[in-house]
């Protein structure tokens, strides 16, 4: 079982960062994929960006450039850096794992709870 706990949400204005962190814990395996997505009012949840073991990554096409994705394998951390972030950015962002809980290649997978990221002047 793998717990997720994500940090670093709240208010900021246009144009400002945040930076959104998510630490697992628990007994697995390995930890595959950790990602986050997002979820706003009347949206679907959508991928923000993924990062894998070795490093490759994927965004949201309109993010690239703003956001930027990085993870810490020894630490099972990932960390979502946002930056000129825009009132159409506000939304409950959710830390993602992919792992496995022993040594077969059977993987699941595992949410958080979720942050709130609020951009509003």
């Amino acid at each position: 079982q793998v717990q997720l706990v994500e940090s670093g949400g709240g208010l900021v204005q246009p144009g400002g960062s945040l930076r959104l962190s998510c630490a697992a814990s628990g007994r697995f395996f390995s930890i595959n994929s950790m990602g986050w997505y997002r979820e706003a009012p009347g949206k679907q949840r959508e991928l923000v960006a993924v990062i894998r073991t070795g490093g490759s990554t994927n965004y949201l096409e309109s993010l690239k450039g703003r956001f930027t994705i990085s993870r810490d394998n020894a630490k099972n951390t990932v960390t979502l850096q946002m930056n000129s972030l825009k009132p159409e950015d506000t939304a409950v962002y959710y830390c993602k794992a992919n792992a496995r809980p022993d040594a077969s290649i059977i993987q699941y997978t595992y949410w958080g709870q979720g942050t709130q990221v609020t951009v509003s002047s």
